[in-house]
């Protein structure tokens, strides 16, 4: 029979269903607001690039250098399916768009040119560095700029982290549906 104690983590998920509630909202969308997810994307790829540097080994490396490659890849696709279309028609912007695509497109140049080889270079090593590079001066100017004018727009942030979500785990799940192919003999 099921006890009626709270928990210290019912007391918490308590405390934060009734503070969501108290805003207006639910946790459901205050966690799907899209600068919120993206900037959470930026930060779990950060960690990544940091891991990489202090990685030893060469599998170690190949593994993070793999999954730093996945996370940027479906991160610019969503980026670009659906968060810059929606600023730029906010907006009318013709400048901080067309920028980012063309960072977008250098990230990804970086991106194949890593994956088409092997962690036991000097190259590939750079080559991933220097990816890090462009992407936190990419996420700087992201956050720093885009996001903050994003913030002051009539942009529906909720609704467009909905989108982002969703579109994520579609193409998460359609590239971990691929790996597993590829492992099949």
């Amino acid at each position: 029979m099921p006890t009626s104690k709270k928990t210290p983590a019912k007391k918490s998920a308590a405390k934060k269903a009734s503070a969501s509630a108290t805003r207006g909202g639910n946790r459901k969308s205050a966690s799907q607001d899209a600068i919120a997810l993206l900037k959470a994307d930026h930060k779990h790829v950060s960690d990544l690039f940091d891991q990489f540097e202090k990685a030893r080994s060469d599998a170690r490396k190949k593994a993070l250098a793999a999954q730093i490659c996945n996370e940027l890849t479906v991160h610019a696709q969503i980026e670009e399916e659906i968060f810059y279309p929606a600023f730029k028609a906010a907006l009318k912007d013709k400048e901080m768009v067309p920028e980012a695509l063309v960072e977008h497109g250098s990230v990804k140049d970086l991106i194949s040119a890593v994956q088409e080889q092997e962690p036991s270079g000097e190259m590939f090593e750079a080559r991933v560095t220097v990816m890090g590079e462009f992407v936190k001066h990419h996420v700087k100017e992201e956050e720093k700029q885009m996001f903050a004018k994003a913030r002051k727009s009539n942009m529906d942030l909720a609704a467009l982290g909905e989108a982002l979500a969703t579109r994520k785990q579609e193409l998460m799940a359609s590239d971990a549906a691929l790996r597993s192919a590829r492992a099949m003999p």
